[in-house]
């Protein structure tokens, strides 16, 4: 879907860029819909853990069907809509019993198509959900599941694909967009295809008000604050810090790894995503 530019009616539209072509103009099915709290980035005793989050327009939550449990029924696509809450679009299914549902819309799906989730070997045309160890090598899938029938953890963001290495036993190896190689469970379901809306990364806000209209607000840089307020604070005229990068609060920020090593899945990664090889 590509980037286009609008003729700048107003000052505001004299930059933007975004992708909105081919997608169906149509209100949501409220049956699918449902309110979404703005947590400000607070947590449960409304203090603030996520900066720089707050505002941001209403919107309503559309209920996306990340499990494909509805197997060996198939499905006309309706129309490919807009998502304020995700990167991808989505497309609207009606089931042969006039069930609706939302899915992620990989690239390549148009209005009219039928998709189909089995449990059997099918045709692999995008968007077809099906269990990994079905799926011949070297595919290209997304919306895959970490659990079998626990739904799409991985996978799920624009222009997302992973590369299906092989399957042995009851383990597939799939290669993640990161570059990381992993173990996932052979009976875990994942669809054909790659997530659509690819040229997301190519949109200009045009604006900074257009952010906020997301809810993201204006991040000050630590260099331009007092030293009461950040370490990297304060000093005769403008600097560019003269220490070590750090958050307000001391914590480097150089880059080295935060993620916790008592993560349950960490023996089913083979390589990192910065190329090292993980100890078995």
């Amino acid at each position: 879907m590509p980037v286009t530019q609008s003729r700048p009616i107003t000052p505001g539209q004299r930059f933007l860029q975004r992708n909105r072509t081919g997608l169906t103009v149509n209100e949501p099915v409220k049956s699918l819909t449902q309110y979404k709290h703005n947590k400000k980035g607070r947590n449960c005793y409304g203090r603030i853990t996520s900066r720089r989050r707050g505002g941001g327009h209403k919107r309503l939550y559309r209920q996306i069907d990340f499990k494909r449990n509805k197997i060996g029924i198939p499905a006309k696509v309706e129309g490919i809509e807009y998502d304020p809450n995700r990167t991808a679009h989505i497309a609207l299914l009606t089931y042969e019993d006039k069930e609706q549902r939302y899915i992620l819309a990989p690239k390549g799906l148009e209005v009219g198509a039928t998709i189909i989730s089995s449990d059997e070997v099918v045709s692999f045309d995008v968007g077809n959900a099906l269990p990994i160890k079905l799926i011949p090598p070297g595919s290209v899938v997304h919306a895959v599941e970490l659990q079998p029938g626990r739904g799409a953890q991985i996978g799920r963001s624009a222009g997302a694909a992973l590369r299906l290495v092989n399957v042995e036993g009851k383990y597939a190896t799939l290669k993640l967009p990161s570059g990381e190689i992993r173990l996932i469970n052979a009976n875990c379901r994942a669809t054909i295809g790659t997530v659509g809306n690819t040229s997301h990364e190519k949109q200009v806000m045009g604006k900074a008000g257009r952010n906020r209209w997301k809810g993201r607000r204006p991040r000050v840089r630590g260099v331009a604050m007092n030293p009461v307020d950040h370490p990297m604070g304060g000093g005769e005229g403008r600097t560019s810090g003269g220490g070590h990068p750090m958050s307000p609060w001391g914590q480097l920020s150089k880059g080295f790894p935060t993620r916790r090593k008592s993560k349950s899945t960490n023996n089913m990664i083979l390589i990192r995503r910065n190329g090292r090889r993980m100890k078995r």
